[in-house]
């Protein structure tokens, strides 16, 4: 991708936040929405930049990305590892796919409860519900991507006397990183979602328990600057992923 290419899509990225930034400044200046309420953006960004010099604010952003970057590892090493033993298996494929069509469609929050009188309301709970909603998108999508690598690409590796064993890793993953990676970057997104979710329902740190703590305080500014901050997150992870898929697939023509 040339610089000007990037610079294009760079400004249509940021164009629609603009406008959205611009809307809820002419909510909140004509008078559509209570300040209490919906205070102006510049009000809430300049608490945001206060908040983030702070140490405490610091410590509830660590914890939030502990939660997730611990849940979202867990459910890669899982996702990938147990959908290229699928595709490779049709034992564990015969395993796997029936409870894959179980569990999928459940929403994990539901679990959530049970979570909590298994394994408290620390840490652990929280990573295990944020692991266990992003593992089927990874799963699956490593599933298909190694389900659909062309067999004349594993017959040469046999035929140039890669050991059977190592096919998948050397042969089969690769050709299936384009797709798992995608999996990766839907997972990522539901990790942000849910851990934020967690933190709300029970936490007592963390950017959701911020925002709760806020809410019941009416505290409309402060309510604000968490949602913002794990939008910020979310964006910024986002792209430090899309640049490692970039480098990861600098070979394939269509990155």
């Amino acid at each position: 991708m040339n610089a000007r290419a990037l610079t294009t899509d760079v400004l249509l990225g940021i164009a629609p936040i603009a406008l959205l930034v611009a809307l809820w400044q002419a909510i909140s200046s004509f008078g559509y929405a209570p300040v209490t309420l919906l205070p102006p953006p510049g009000q809430v960004f300049m608490r945001l930049a206060q908040q983030l010099a702070t140490g405490a604010f610091q410590h509830e952003i660590a914890a939030t990305l502990f939660r997730l970057f611990a849940g979202f590892s867990v459910a890669v090493i899982l996702g990938v590892g147990i959908g290229l033993a699928a595709a490779a298996s049709p034992a564990v494929n015969a395993v796997v796919r029936p409870i894959v069509r179980v569990l999928a469609p459940l929403p994990k929050v539901a679990l959530y409860p049970a979570l909590l009188l298994l394994l408290g309301f620390g840490h652990e709970s929280k990573i295990t519900l944020v692991a266990a909603d992003a593992l089927f998108p990874i799963l699956l999508s490593t599933y298909y991507g190694a389900s659909m690598v062309e067999q004349k690409l594993i017959w040469s590796a046999m035929a140039a006397g890669t050991p059977r064993r190592q096919i998948l890793l050397k042969v089969v993953l690769p050709a299936a990183m384009p797709s798992i990676l995608t999996g990766c970057r839907i997972g990522l997104v539901i990790s942000c979602i849910v851990v934020f979710l967690a933190e709300m329902i029970t936490s007592t740190e963390g950017l959701g328990h911020l925002l709760v703590t806020a809410a019941r305080t009416f505290q409309a500014v402060d309510m604000f600057v968490p949602l913002i901050t794990i939008s910020l997150l979310g964006l910024i992870l986002n792209g430090l992923l899309q640049g490692l898929r970039s480098w990861l697939l600098r070979g394939f023509p269509e990155v």
